[in-house]
């Protein structure tokens, strides 16, 4: 059975090279490709797609989790493979709640990426090992772990965002926004904003 594929990615060249590495396959098709993440939901929806292969950044527009949240929540809407060059937590932890069958990075030698493919395919997870020992540290320490919100309100303050921004931003109120603060300095074990992300952007937690 042949998987046909959709290329989602605002890099052409990137596009190109997947194209390339993908048609070697005898059993893959790629049948489409998306410069950015609302035309890989158009085109997802639109049928005939077995994998997308999702970039997480696109730009100004649509994020890769949000594209993937809203192609598999669609009855019957092909698996999504995340192949980006983040491995950050709160990027890894964001796609798979948005539904994605597997998370790539994108220095994965040419037979890893045609074996994650093929596995989404069959509706299993396909995980760079990376991402699974990072997912497996997680669950070892998990009062230390950061949880998805924490990480989103860090990541936001990363970017420069006062906690007014942010509540504005999460539809948070800025009493929620500051509780949140507080975990994450006692989890990382620092007393303040600057040294929370320096500490969270070393352990690649969040992304600079």
């Amino acid at each position: 059975m042949t998987i046909r594929l959709l290329l989602a990615d605002d890099h052409p060249v990137v596009r190109a090279g997947l194209r390339a590495v993908l048609d070697t396959e005898p059993d893959f098709a790629v049948v489409a490709e998306a410069a950015t993440a609302e035309r890989a939901v158009e085109l997802a929806a639109a049928g005939g797609v077995d994998v997308v292969l999702m970039d997480l950044q696109f730009g100004a527009g649509m994020h890769g989790s949000e594209a993937t949240a809203a192609i598999t929540a669609a009855p019957g809407g092909p698996k999504v493979l995340v192949l980006t060059t983040y491995d950050t937590d709160a990027d890894i932890l964001a796609a798979v709640e948005a539904g994605a069958s597997g998370y790539l990075l994108k220095d994965a030698p040419p037979e890893e990426l045609a074996a994650a493919v093929r596995t989404a395919a069959a509706g299993q997870s396909a995980l760079a090992p990376a991402v699974a020992h990072r997912l497996m540290d997680r669950m070892r320490t998990p009062a230390e772990a950061l949880t998805k919100r924490e990480l989103e309100v860090l990541q936001l303050v990363g970017e420069g965002l006062s906690n007014q921004q942010i509540s504005k931003a999460l539809f948070l109120s800025q009493a929620t926004v500051k509780s949140h603060l507080v975990h994450v300095f006692a989890k990382l074990g620092v007393d303040s904003r600057t040294a929370a992300v320096a500490a969270a952007t070393a352990r690649r937690l969040i992304r600079r």
